[in-house]
């Protein structure tokens, strides 16, 4: 039997392997596993979502671009929070071992080596894609704060209620003429 038929007849728990082991990463990882409503619980959604996308197209051996819309379904939502760019691509990676894994329980599966080089080589693939991704998402990041030091918005949206600094301001005054 050929990778791509085996891999094909294991996706169901290949990508439950994956989804879980990615909603892992997260410290709420049991609500992001246990609620479906997409609007409950948007992160679990979009994250099983996209990887879903990423491993329908590697296993029908998409080209490269098909791959961007759901890299950066999941890739979008960990550049905003707090993963370091390692911590944001390494599910991509992670695939490959979930895919080893998963082979290794059916013995009745010979790989060949060659098949498993070349979609590791294309997991890779993926995994740099995304990681573009993620340098994108946080130059946006980035953009969309200095616009905001420069137009002077985030003393709105950073400083609270104007009245209670004024009150705050008046008491520190207050405080140093005693």
């Amino acid at each position: 039997m050929k990778l791509s038929e085996t891999l094909l007849n294991k996706r169901d728990k290949i990508l439950s392997v994956w989804v879980n082991r990615t909603l892992d990463s997260y410290t709420s990882s049991g609500f992001f596993k246990k609620a479906s409503d997409q609007f409950a619980n948007p992160i679990g959604a979009n994250i099983k979502d996209g990887l879903t996308k990423v491993l329908d197209l590697l296993l029908q051996g998409s080209a490269p671009e098909e791959f961007a819309e759901p890299l950066d379904q999941v890739i979008r939502i960990r550049a905003i929070q707090q993963f370091t760019p390692s911590q944001a691509v390494v599910p991509f990676l992670e695939l490959k071992w979930v895919i080893r894994q998963i082979l290794s329980e059916d013995k009745k599966v010979i790989l060949q080596e060659l098949d498993l080089n070349s979609l590791d080589c294309e997991i890779d693939r993926v995994a740099l894609a995304a990681f573009d991704i993620y340098t994108q998402c946080r130059e946006q990041l980035y953009q969309v704060r200095i616009k905001e030091l420069k137009s002077g918005n985030y003393i709105l949206s950073d400083s609270g209620c104007s009245n209670a600094m004024l009150r705050r301001n008046k008491r520190d005054d207050s405080s140093k003429i005693n």
